[in-house]
């Protein structure tokens, strides 16, 4: 597999080794040892696996004061899945990193604690699985507005059309008001 780190601290794309034939494909989506070897090392707790249909964006969300580490992936369709840092003491506090993923390209990324995650689905309907490090607590969920502008994330959205997201998100403190790790 090949790890790239990106421009948030900790936040990493991976791309799995991936052997096909004519039957097939074949690919390990976690191995202790090797993510431990890269870098990336987690104790999982709970799998999630999410359904959207085009234009949904969910997000940007992160626990506190339980955190979660995700290692997610798109095992249908496509999703620009964005992480932002809102760690108050990272070198990276404030800035974003997106990338497309897809079932096409496999691609993963892993999502420390302390950044926050979203996604706006890119195709008809995709199937988005994640690993997480600690349970979903409703009790310590927190968000930041995917439209906030301190973060000037560049969603890919068709000119003159609203994402649809969901009532909870839309009333997201922005960054400049949201609680924060320290």
């Amino acid at each position: 597999m090949k790890v790239s780190a990106t421009c948030v601290a900790g936040v990493m794309l991976i791309e799995p080794a991936v052997f096909g034939d004519e039957r097939g494909f074949f690919m390990e989506t976690w191995h202790a040892a090797k993510f431990a070897e890269a870098g990336i090392e987690s104790s999982f707790v709970q799998d999630n696996h999410s359904r959207s249909a085009k234009g949904v964006l969910r997000g940007l969300h992160y626990q506190l004061p339980q955190p979660q580490g995700k290692l997610v992936r798109v095992v249908a369709g496509a999703v620009f899945d964005v992480v932002a840092d809102v760690r108050a003491s990272s070198p990276t506090f404030g800035k974003w990193f997106g990338a497309e993923l897809s079932a096409g390209n496999r691609l993963m990324l892993w999502a420390p604690p302390g950044v926050a995650h979203g996604f706006l689905t890119l195709s008809d309907t995709a199937d988005f699985v994640y690993k997480c490090t600690s349970f979903y607590s409703p009790a310590h969920e927190r968000a930041v507005r995917w439209d906030d502008p301190d973060l000037a994330i560049d969603w890919p959205l068709t000119p003159g059309q609203a994402p649809i997201v969901s009532a909870k998100d839309a009333a997201a403190p922005l960054l400049s008001g949201a609680v924060l790790f320290p």
